[in-house]
Formats: C-alpha cells, structure tokens, sequence
C-alpha cells in the first residue's frame, strides 16, 4: 500500500533535513532539490548534475514570510509582481543570508521562485527551509521534458524518487520567467 501524500512529505522533509537529495515534481518541471540551508547537500547536487560549482543554483520558498527570511530586501515592486504574474517567476536578489554559500553566485546574489505548487508548498512547510531546485539533467545536456525522459544517472543518484502519483498539479513543462532586482526596480533576464 502506498503512504498518505501527508506521509510521503513528512518522510521527503526528513530525507532533506540529514542532508539528503530529492527528485521531485515543481511548478515548472521535474527538479532536483536539497535542503537550500546545507552546504554538503548543495555539493551532492553539484556532483549528480556534474555541474561545476561556482554556478548558482535556483532556490524555492513557500512564502512571502520564508522568503523574508532569506534575503536582505524585496523591492515593493518585487512584491507587487510575485503577487501578479500569471505563471512561475524566479526573482534574482542581490543578496542572499542563510542560504548555502555554495548555492549562491559569487556575488552574493540568489535566484528564488515562490512556488503555488502543492507539492513543493506542502513539502517546504513540512521541511521549513527553502528547498535548491535545478533541472533534472546532466549538465551541459538538454532538460528533455517530463520524468520518464530523465537520465538514469539522475535517477541513480538521488536519495529519494518522489513518485509520479504524488505530482498533484503537473508543472508547465518549461523554465520559469527571471527578472532580477536591480536598486528598486526589475530587469527581465527571460520572459
């Protein structure tokens, strides 16, 4: 018998909080996440992608409240638009605080999307951290759509698959828009 959605996020918070890796459903597309907070777990992701570090990573939040948290400062008009944009938006802020140093360009600054997905809100309020988020491919090779088209190297190095089933609400299928902060005002980096 398969466990309760509310078990399964229980158990995928635990996984995550002794520095685990995550396979997982966003609002976006399949993602690979860690404990944002950890610096060895940000490292693990690095290897499984084959990523070279020094190349930031996105980090997801659950909340205007989290996402306080986590940065210095939201531009009102950061605020204005999180609350309006029609589809997943990822806000570039100069500077990150309790974050991985690891996950963070070297500038100090941090990619955040605030997520409405019920998977990955269910999941950063059970683990009550922000949670890294990167696409599901090696790097370097394309993200080729959906779970089944993921590389098994990805697969074989994750601590834990969330199963397809618990995909509540399927994400849009491609990379979110970016805007980055830039004083008090936004530049779109993608729209």
């Amino acid at each position: 018998m398969a466990p309760s959605f509310d078990t399964f996020i229980g158990y995928c918070a635990q996984v995550l909080r002794v520095g685990g890796t995550l396979l997982y459903p966003t609002d976006t597309i399949w993602g690979l996440g860690c404990d944002a907070t950890q610096p060895q777990a940000v490292e693990r992701i690095y290897r499984i992608k084959g990523r070279p570090e020094g190349k930031s990573l996105l980090v997801l939040v659950g909340s205007l409240h989290m996402l306080r948290s986590y940065v210095e400062e939201i531009p009102e008009v950061a605020c204005e638009l999180l609350s309006s944009y029609p589809t997943p938006l990822t806000v570039i802020y100069p500077k990150a605080r309790g974050i991985a140093p690891n996950a963070t360009a070297a500038d100090g600054s941090i990619g955040i999307r605030l997520v409405h997905h019920p998977f990955c809100q269910a999941l950063l309020e059970a683990l009550g951290r922000p949670l890294i988020s990167t696409s599901a491919n090696l790097s370097g090779a394309p993200y080729r759509g959906g779970f089944l088209q993921i590389e098994d190297a990805i697969k074989r190095g994750v601590d834990l698959i969330v199963p397809r089933d618990f995909d509540t609400a399927s994400g849009i299928g491609k990379p979110s828009a970016i805007c980055k902060v830039n004083g008090t005002a936004l530049e779109w980096v993608r729209k």
